[in-house]
């Protein structure tokens, strides 16, 4: 059993101000004795998208080496939950949450699968394909914590990747987000609930909140959340820049899967019928 935090930041274009918020919060739920603490998506920079390109780093770029020695310094495993990665592609960056030990040392990458492209209505209009590139990859993690599942955002809304996930062996799934208010209000705990539910996984959802300088009407719901492989919600973010903390225990995990044992009952012959 280990304690694990969730940050939620309201980060815009100021790089510096973006992380002396992030290692504030960091610090201090490693305080609080946490051995996982997850930043949410777009931590170094929501601002501009354009201008997100364009800053856009290599993995040993400036942002991951500061979040690699916040690790190390603070003895943690700590998820950079999203961060613009540089791609070979001039007009597109990848949108990349990295994992890093209690050494500083990456533990692994994973760049965003799913694109947020869609049109929410009242000129709310987002199409992250613009200026990002999609990853290709699905990654888990094997740690002393137990094996962590990455995803970010909108992938929330593919179980299918949380599946791939679990066959490989995830036990705690990280989901860092800036979900839209509008989307938030109806969408974010009924998603995090089912993920968790289906995949009997613990989930850690760091989340964006309030109003971003990225140039549109962008509101983050924030809600930043802990939940258990039963679908409960251990802990919860309050509003503004702040964390929610609860206990991991992985035993949970394996007890969730032998009470309702509804990974094992999958069946993959089952075919579709037409009555005709």
């Amino acid at each position: 059993m280990y304690l694990a935090a969730v940050i939620q930041l309201n980060c815009g274009s100021d790089v510096e101000a973006n992380f002396a918020a992030a290692e504030l919060l960091v610090r201090r739920a490693a305080g609080y004795g946490a051995r996982l603490i997850a930043t949410p998506e777009n931590t170094n920079f929501l601002g501009p998208h354009d201008e997100k390109v364009r800053r856009a780093e290599a993995l040993d770029g400036p942002t991951c080496s500061r979040f690699s020695s916040l690790a190390a310094r603070c003895g943690v495993h700590l998820l950079l939950g999203s961060f613009n990665e540089r791609s070979s592609d001039p007009q597109r960056c990848y949108n990349t949450s990295v994992l890093f030990g209690p050494q500083g040392e990456r533990l692994a990458a994973y760049r965003k699968v799913h694109l947020f492209d869609v049109d929410l209505g009242n000129g709310q209009a987002f199409t992250e394909s613009d200026t990002v590139r999609g990853g290709r990859e699905t990654v888990t993690v094997p740690t002393e914590l137990g094996c962590l599942g990455l995803s970010i955002c909108y992938d929330l809304r593919f179980p299918e990747l949380y599946r791939t996930l679990v066959d490989a062996g995830a036990e705690v799934l990280l989901a860092p987000s800036a979900f839209t208010l509008t989307t938030g209000r109806d969408h974010w705990l009924p998603l995090l609930q089912a993920r968790a539910i289906e995949s009997q996984c613990y989930l850690l959802a760091p989340a964006q909140w309030g109003r971003h300088d990225d140039g549109g009407l962008r509101e983050s719901y924030g809600r930043a959340a802990i939940l258990d492989p039963w679908g409960q919600v251990l802990a919860t973010a309050p509003d503004g820049c702040s964390l929610a903390l609860a206990e991991i225990d992985t035993g949970g995990v394996a007890a969730a899967r032998a009470r309702i044992p509804a990974l094992r009952h999958r069946r993959f012959q089952v075919s579709a019928k037409s009555d005709t």
